[in-house]
């Protein structure tokens, strides 16, 4: 599912780092969850079109791998590499069979990728993987939808995004429509795992000190549209971080 839904999108996906909710609150709160990469090694898996491996390399990382299960997204990224060569390698791959890697990272990150895993299964495999990637005492660090994100509350249109439920229910938790507001608007179909199968599947995998870390919205968001722009946002925050230890 997740291969050709994003196939379609390509080059469109680096859109969504404008939107309010990615430019105030998801990218600057998960770069400063990973924290200082300065000397480390990091494997980005759902890479998508390099965003963050990119910028992880710009901050000092020294060696950084995205790994993507669509082959546009890569293209897209090898693309920008290439027209801005920061020493970034890209692969396609799928997280829940990945390739034995060259050496352990000290730091995993994965956004919006667990969501993705067809059944409890697939997730604690995604997390095997993870956990075999990573050097002893090497962190992995994931952003996804909040678990408790009520759908039918107030809509987080204005920030850049709708999700509805589809009404299907998957093993992991129920399935969930989100749109992207870019122009055309880009719609793709996830589920949003319980948070349990989030931390049983990670400690399972045998990662420890699993903590949900909360998504704030950062200072220049709150200068650029006031605290009002984001009570919605705040009452019920459309996503979560987790972190946690191999």
């Amino acid at each position: 599912m997740g291969a050709q839904q994003y196939d379609e999108i390509g080059e469109a996906y680096e859109g969504f780092k404008s939107l309010p909710l990615e430019h105030y609150a998801a990218v600057p709160g998960f770069l400063a969850m990973v924290g200082d990469v300065r000397g480390k090694s990091v494997l980005d898996l759902a890479s998508g079109t390099g965003f963050y491996s990119r910028e992880f390399k710009r901050r000092g990382a020294t060696e950084v791998l995205g790994i993507d299960i669509s082959g546009e997204m890569i293209a897209v990224a090898e693309e920008l590499e290439k027209r801005d060569p920061l020493g970034v390698r890209f692969e396609v791959g799928d997280v829940s069979a990945l390739r034995p890697l060259e050496r352990r990272f000290d730091i995993a990150t994965g956004v919006q990728l667990l969501n993705y895993a067809q059944d409890v299964a697939a997730m604690e495999q995604m997390c095997r993987t993870v956990h075999r990637s990573l050097a002893p005492g090497g962190e992995f660090f994931a952003l996804n939808q909040s678990p408790d994100h009520l759908l039918d509350g107030p809509s987080m249109g204005k920030y850049g995004f709708l999700s509805e439920p589809t009404g299907e229910e998957a093993e992991t938790g129920p399935r969930v429509r989100i749109t992207a507001l870019l122009d055309p608007p880009i719609e793709f179909v996830t589920t949003r795992p319980r948070r349990e199968v989030y931390e049983e599947s990670l400690r399972a995998a045998g990662f420890s000190e699993v903590t949900w870390v909360p998504l704030e919205v950062s200072d220049a968001g709150l200068r650029e549209f006031g605290a009002d722009f984001w009570a919605d946002f705040r009452a019920n925050p459309p996503l979560e971080m987790l972190r946690c230890r191999a």
